[in-house]
């Protein structure tokens, strides 16, 4: 099988940063891609202008690449920020401001993934609060991904690089996705299985496969160590993707890794290989 066989789309806000936002898509584009995905790509804002997202809603369509996947605000990330709707007030209320302009913004452009960051531990908070907190929060955009007909992806991050993350394994990240999938009878969350960050957990790759590949709704890949393209650290990627297509995940990959010291447009080179 290998790498050919894999439907890649692009990570807009991790690769191709050098260029203004609105000059990404097509710049996937010219690099041979036909999708793509984005973290919230308004960090500041959870509500922007209309004009704002019509921008980049034309631009998206004007280059004739597919949104595939989208995350709802989550603060400051990259930044210090991991996800904002496990933390009470404002981030909390900031979250549930964007659950509709988000899923309005996914289905204008035919996109059926939303990516929701569980958000750090705060000091001084119960994490019992916190969780009881998150809990209504994926709730909420659970529902809204549905009436879109979207899911709704919960993803584990890694424990070295998100230390105040509660979710930094695979099996924390499938519990909460029964646990939100029980509260609404809807089913449409989903896990996303990052390979990157479970793999800087130390998790065991293949076995997590097998377990989990009938949940997982989306993956992301980075080598490791060094979030770099595929082949710049030790992962066996490719195994690992042929893996997941046995297991019958027919999804994306989301390409989310760094492009190191080169254009964007020249991380890609293990590709034709």
């Amino acid at each position: 099988m290998g790498f050919a066989e894999q439907r890649f789309n692009v990570n807009l806000s991790i690769l191709f940063t050098e260029l203004p936002l609105l000059e990404r898509p097509a710049a996937a584009a010219a690099a041979g891609f036909t999708a793509v995905e984005l973290w919230w790509p308004w960090v500041d804002s959870p509500t922007p202008e209309q004009s704002e997202l019509d921008a980049l809603k034309k631009a998206i369509e004007d280059a004739g690449v597919q949104l595939t996947g989208l995350n709802f605000y989550a603060g400051q990330l990259p930044g210090p920020d991991r996800g904002a709707l496990s933390i009470p007030g404002t981030e909390s209320e900031k979250f549930r401001a964007n659950i509709d302009v988000a899923a309005d913004f996914a289905a204008s452009l035919g996109c059926t993934a939303l990516n929701a960051l569980y958000g750090n531990r705060v000091e001084g908070v119960d994490p019992a609060e916190q969780d009881a907190l998150a809990l209504e929060n994926l709730v909420l955009a659970a529902r809204a991904a549905d009436g879109i007909g979207a899911i709704l992806l919960i993803e584990t991050l890694n424990q070295p690089e998100s230390p105040r993350y509660p979710l930094v394994t695979a099996p924390a990240g499938v519990g909460l996705v029964d646990k939100v999938n029980e509260a609404t009878g809807l089913g449409n969350a989903r896990f996303l299985m990052d390979l990157y960050h479970l793999s800087m957990n130390g998790e065991d790759l293949p076995s997590v496969i097998e377990r989990y590949a009938s949940r997982t709704g989306h993956v992301q890949i980075a080598d490791s160590p060094g979030r770099g393209a595929p082949g710049t650290g030790s992962l066996p990627l490719e195994d690992l993707l042929d893996q997941l297509k046995k297991a019958g995940y027919d999804g994306w990959v989301g390409l989310e890794y760094k492009p190191g010291d080169r254009p964007s447009a020249e991380a890609f080179d293990w590709l034709s290989h």
